[in-house]
């Protein structure tokens, strides 16, 4: 068995199944005449050779990084004209993902951790669109004058470190560049009690804050994020900032045999012992006010304050309105039968209740973290861990300072459970906020009030 260093592309078709479902005929006569006139043509003029094709998709090899990623844009472009005139639920669009590494060849088959990234790029491809690892955007950045977007460290399954990862579509623009925060992350690992590794950076300088996780994190990909970004930025120009990404999610490890609220707390606790935090605030967004709830409850000593926004004390299951449970119970079926679809449909579900009247590029965004953050069986895991919590008894036990925070018309978590978070803790501070979205975009009246009540809160209670 011989073994050499060469560039990997794997394709498929997304959708395959529906595809053939709708038009089986139809769909293998366009497919036949687009490898006889397009795919076909474009390998033989990169220099790849076609390893194997497996019903939908194939598996190449080519000498060279650039010929493959300039191999794989030609045939994206011109694929995108080709199926234009067709209904757009019936087109057919491929799905890429090239690689640089060894590989195992034998009787001309190939295999190896070469092969296999290059195959769970493909699956982080949007239709239309290739992804490539760090190593190959390494080599053709200065030789190919298409815009890759960075998409961060991703985990991938059977792939024991995190793969960098770009990404490049059709109707991509340029990348702004990185910030002199996002440079400054460092990201490192945590051992939690059960031995998984966790994730977490800093950032920032002054008084330290510890962010809970709340709904899919990525330590890396927050930083592309129109969502997110504003975020860190504010909280970095104000305090050190120290953030991580929960189990079974981002840079940490994803097969994991427990999720639960213990682990949780198992998991900030790993952080603020690697850290060496000795006194912190503490806040929480979403899901990650039960957690901060919970641990400010164990460790008083620790928690000098504590801000949480959008949260709840009762996650959906336990909600006396049954229009809450039966969102639950969709919610449910939308991340088991579509979270690893390239249908958006699926994750818009949780997009458009998050964000009802965020910008399309940022809602865009969220639904592109949540597909990269994690996997389908995670997201469920994580999704029902949340709609089963009760957080009444550790809002009682809490003691520190609390400024409890809530937009009026939060669709994912009512301002009645805000409210109930401020009732519950004693002393609780609480501020309503106007606006529909979960979470308040960068320059509407929420965003800019968030963080001048956040700052004067943090300069009175976190000494």
């Amino acid at each position: 068995m011989a073994r050499r260093l060469a560039a990997i592309l794997c394709a498929d078709i997304a959708g395959y199944s529906r595809l053939m479902e709708m038009d089986e005929q139809g769909l293998l006569a366009r497919q036949k005449k687009h490898r006889r006139e397009l795919v076909d043509p474009e390998l033989r003029n990169h220099g790849g050779r076609l390893v194997k094709t497996t019903g939908d998709g194939m598996l190449v090899e080519f000498a060279s990084a650039q010929e493959a990623v300039q191999c794989a844009i030609d045939i994206q472009s011109a694929m995108r004209e080709r199926e234009r005139a067709v209904d757009q639920a019936e087109r057919i669009a491929y799905r890429v993902g090239v690689n640089l590494g060894d590989i195992l060849v034998e009787d001309g088959d190939i295999f190896g951790d070469g092969v296999n990234v290059a195959s769970r790029l493909e699956g982080l491809a949007e239709p239309g669109g290739i992804c490539v690892s760090d190593i190959v955007h390494q080599a053709v950045e200065d030789r190919i004058h298409a815009p890759f977007r960075d998409l961060g460290r991703q985990r991938v399954k059977n792939i024991s470190r995190p793969v960098r990862v770009w990404q490049w579509t059709p109707e991509q623009v340029a990348p702004p560049p990185p910030s002199d925060l996002e440079l400054q992350q460092r990201v490192h690992f945590a051992r939690a009690p059960d031995n998984i590794q966790i994730a977490w950076a800093s950032i920032g300088q002054g008084r330290p804050v510890l962010r809970a996780p709340h709904w899919l994190n990525h330590l890396d990909y927050e930083w592309r994020s129109p969502l997110w970004r504003p975020y860190l930025e504010q909280y970095a120009r104000m305090c050190r900032l120290l953030r991580f990404d929960q189990r079974g999610n981002g840079l940490s490890d994803w097969d994991v045999g427990e999720i639960s609220f213990d682990a949780m707390i198992g998991d900030m606790t790993a952080v603020v012992q690697a850290a060496k935090l000795d006194r912190f605030a503490l806040v929480g967004m979403s899901q990650g006010c039960p957690f901060s709830m919970r641990y400010a409850a164990q460790f008083p000593e620790q928690v000098s304050c504590m801000i949480l926004f959008g949260g709840y004390i009762h996650g959906r299951k336990r909600r006396t309105d049954a229009e809450q449970i039966k969102l639950h119970v969709l919610g449910e079926a939308m991340i088991r039968d579509g979270w690893g679809s390239t249908n958006p449909l699926f994750r818009s579900f949780f997009t458009s209740s998050f964000l009802p009247d965020a910008a399309a590029s940022i809602a865009e965004s969220f639904d592109e973290l949540q597909r990269n953050a994690t996997s389908g069986e995670n997201a469920l895991r994580i999704y029902d861990m949340n709609g089963d919590v009760d957080a009444t008894e550790w809002a009682r036990k809490v003691r520190t300072p609390t400024l409890v925070l809530h937009c009026a018309g939060d669709r994912v978590a009512p301002v009645s459970e805000g409210r109930l978070v401020a009732k519950l803790i004693p002393g609780a501070t609480f501020i309503e906020l106007p606006g529909n979205n979960h979470i308040p975009t960068a320059g509407t009246p929420s965003f800019d009030r968030y963080f001048d009540e956040v700052a004067a809160f943090l300069a009175e209670h976190n000494q």
